[in-house]
């Protein structure tokens, strides 16, 4: 796929962003998986947002003060016999006109031409990534470029993590952007209805896993967003349970944490419902409240509004729960201050959301706290967990046995508008009566 002409736009302001500097974005190499098997390729976001290239072994350089070359790619060559066992490679020629840099070099020349784009540069732009090589080559040429400084009176003085550049521009996303992240949620919530209407007890875990996962790839997604989380009883307490090898049983609870990745970006959906027909008591009793923290949590998701105060709504409402029910006792402003709710609600209630499921962009500088601003796509998922083992906070109450065992967590995806959200994810029924039958 060729990349739209959005990226001619996104790398222009990244460059009008960088003034005298001088950006180096690498690309993902391949992981391992076991002896000679290596992971499907999946491209670095940064990489990927700025050109559009999905190949491995490939270096992107951002040189705004360069006369004739402001985008230099380095890629590999074409190799007909190295493509006949690994793939198509668009190669040097190609990747010029097609991806649209300024000169392309073989990526063997590297070495032979970096220096150039950086020795007029007032600052250096890169982001120490998984290739250790690669970073150590970095600051070579960042020796190189002070010494330089030394002899020559230019090159960077400062070495910088693009991040600090690029997050706040990969942060807002275009209507493009967005119109992906709303088919990666159209996706993935077909697969979470089709498991509220096909749960039963008997079932493993797995074997829900599997169809949602095969409905990512029937509908053109390139697969899961992360590791899916199919969690029956107890396993609902573990937050980041992945064996998915339970069978389930009726009277438990059933949580399901799947996203979609579609054209590299990404949905993230958690629902919690009974295995069988209908809710317990207690478990309807901590589902209602974890709903009605996450309903409040979202009501402070829209511009202007501070990040930290969705997650200061939904834990308000967990403790103010949690009190009334006798789990947690004492002084309402003290148990939040000292965090005494965390044995129950231990995580935060949301993160940003993108090319990357925790995708990039600061929430405070020093102590003040960033607002959202439309554009901005972020997780809304508040949760109580009581584990069989629970151990509550000191000096706070024992829990009964019946409230053991129960993990509930609801994520919705939710888009920041001018006039105040948008719940993307909302075709996932979320409401008691719905996830009953």
């Amino acid at each position: 796929m060729h990349p739209t002409p959005e990226y001619a736009q996104r790398r222009q302001t990244f460059l009008s962003k960088l003034g005298q500097g001088t950006a180096i974005v690498r690309s993902a190499g391949f992981a391992t998986m076991h002896n000679d098997v290596e992971y499907n390729f999946r491209q670095d976001s940064n990489f990927y947002y700025l050109t559009g290239f999905n190949e491995d072994d490939a270096v992107a350089v951002f040189a705004p003060h360069h006369g004739e070359h402001r985008f230099v790619l380095f890629v590999q060559k074409k190799d007909p016999e190295k493509e006949t066992w690994t793939g198509y490679r668009v190669g040097v020629d190609a990747a010029k006109e097609e991806y649209g840099a300024d000169i392309v070099y073989p990526i063997e020349e590297l070495g032979q031409h970096l220096f150039k784009y950086v020795e007029k540069a007032d600052k250096l732009y890169y982001h120490f990534g998984e290739d250790e090589a690669f970073n150590k080559r970095i600051v070579g040429l960042f020796q190189r470029s002070i010494r330089h400084y030394e002899r020559k009176g230019t090159g960077p003085l400062c070495l910088e993590d693009i991040s600090t550049v690029l997050a706040p521009l990969r942060l807002h996303k275009s209507e493009a952007e967005i119109g992906l992240m709303r088919k990666a949620v159209e996706i993935a919530a077909e697969a979470h209805n089709w498991a509220i209407a096909n749960r039963q007890p008997g079932l493993y875990e797995y074997e829900l896993q599997a169809e949602m996962e095969r409905l990512f790839r029937l509908r053109g997604g390139m697969g899961i967003a992360y590791p899916s989380i199919v969690a029956a009883g107890a396993n609902s307490c573990i937050l980041h349970y992945v064996e998915n090898n339970a069978q389930m049983q009726d009277g438990e609870l059933l949580l399901i944490d799947a996203g979609c990745c579609y054209g590299y970006y990404n949905s993230d959906i958690t629902r919690t419902y009974p295995v069988g027909n209908k809710f317990t008591e207690e478990q309807r009793i901590l589902y209602e409240l974890v709903l009605k923290a996450q309903l409040a949590a979202i009501e402070q998701i829209k511009p202007e509004a501070p990040w930290n105060g969705f997650h200061d709504a939904a834990v308000g409402v967990i403790v103010d729960g949690l009190m009334e029910l006798g789990l947690l006792a004492g002084d309402r402003a003290e148990i939040i201050k000292e965090e005494k709710y965390k044995p129950f609600f231990m995580h935060g209630t949301g993160h940003w959301l993108g090319l990357d499921v925790h995708d990039v962009g600061a929430r405070k500088t020093g102590e003040t706290w960033h607002n959202f601003a439309p554009g901005q796509v972020i997780t809304a998922e508040p949760g109580i967990y009581i584990r069989p083992d629970f151990k509550p906070f000191e000096g706070q109450p024992e829990v009964d046995a019946r409230w053991r065992g129960i993990g509930i967590r609801i994520e919705d995806d939710v888009l920041v508008t001018p006039s105040g959200n948008e719940v993307l994810t909302v075709a996932v029924p979320k409401v008691v009566e719905a996830m009953e039958r």
